[in-house]
């Protein structure tokens, strides 16, 4: 068993800390929750309470300088993961890291090289990597049942402008590594890699962008796919997989709930709900514990390879969005 911690204490920390309760309680002992890092005392004790967490911290550093914590879940905004994940490797603590994984390429090639050095895991959380639904749009695929596949079109959309994170450049906000960054692993997992991309998007007052629309084209000419994402209106969410003979509609890029196959005459012709969750988390968090368990230094899910690639290809998309933040 991992002694498990987290760092930060905000909405995220509070789901991954009931996933891995739940997970507990289903027999799951691969981990165990045994800290939570605030910069408040006083709320990293309520965390604590609240979830039956034994060490509460008051700092971010008490946590790095315990040496009885194995890995680290970072569950902060966007702009803190680099300076966090990089003080866990260099206190030898294994991480686990909530996307986006960082701002930019750069910051994440400098934490994989990190890790590889020490010997030591660091992964991105992802959570559509690692659910199981993954391997069953792409069975269905495989199978042909209604052909070769041409088109994705993916949208998320929230309204999330409330929250500071998501419109201040100096917290690295923006639609597109929030909610974008979803619809781009979507496509990814379905077609690969892109040989071109164009993106337009319209920002706030601050500069980011709060609604965006990418396109995707591939190597052999043929295939495309044109992802939205916004953090102003609410979406529906789904993804579509446009093939010869039919297509795939997916409930929920964000947490596939299911998928439908429908044929040329518009009739649906096979039905997949997903498997009942605790919560959705806890695929990540198994893998991250018996990659660690077994040794190896990447989730075989999201290997530093695509991490990389698609923090380079947000990169490229900021680059053409105007998008640069401050601390940059």
């Amino acid at each position: 068993m991992l002694n498990y911690a987290i760092l930060g204490a905000g909405s995220i920390a509070k789901v991954m800390a009931t996933t891995v309760n739940l997970m507990n309680e289903h027999g799951d002992d691969s981990v165990k929750l045994t800290g939570i890092a605030s910069r408040s005392l006083d709320k990293a004790r309520e965390f604590a309470s609240l979830f039956n967490i034994p060490k509460a911290y008051g700092s971010y550093e008490e946590l790095y300088n315990d040496e009885s914590i194995d890995l680290v879940y970072i569950a902060t905004p966007h702009n803190f993961h680099y300076e966090q994940c990089k003080a866990c490797l260099l206190h030898g603590k294994h991480v686990l890291c909530e996307k986006p994984f960082t701002v930019n390429a750069r910051q994440a090639e400098e934490l994989l090289n990190l890790a590889q050095e020490r010997k030591l895991l660091i992964a991105e959380g992802i959570w559509t990597r690692y659910q199981p639904m993954r391997k069953t749009i792409n069975e269905v695929l495989a199978s042909g049942i209604v052909g070769k596949p041409y088109l994705v079109t993916a949208n998320l959309g929230y309204n999330i402008v409330a929250k500071e994170r998501l419109i201040s450049p100096q917290l690295a906000g923006g639609a597109l590594l929030d909610v974008g960054v979803y619809a781009l692993n979507f496509a990814n997992m379905i077609f690969g890699d892109a040989k071109e991309v164009l993106a337009c998007c319209v920002k706030n007052s601050s500069g980011v962008d709060m609604s965006n629309s990418i396109t995707l084209t591939y190597e052999d000419g043929l295939r495309m796919a044109v992802l939205n994402s916004s953090a102003l209106c609410l979406s529906d969410r789904f993804g579509m997989i446009a093939c010869e003979n039919g297509y795939l509609k997916i409930e929920n890029i964000n947490n596939p709930q299911g998928l439908e196959v429908i044929d040329s005459n518009y009739e649906v012709v096979k039905s997949i709900k997903a498997e009942k969750q605790l919560t959705g988390f806890e695929y990540e968090v198994r893998e991250v514990a018996q990659t660690i368990v077994s040794g190896a230094l990447e989730c075989p899910s999201m290997t530093h390879e695509r991490i990389l690639y698609i923090m380079r290809l947000m990169d490229s998309i900021r680059a053409q969005l105007n998008i640069r933040y401050p601390f940059e």
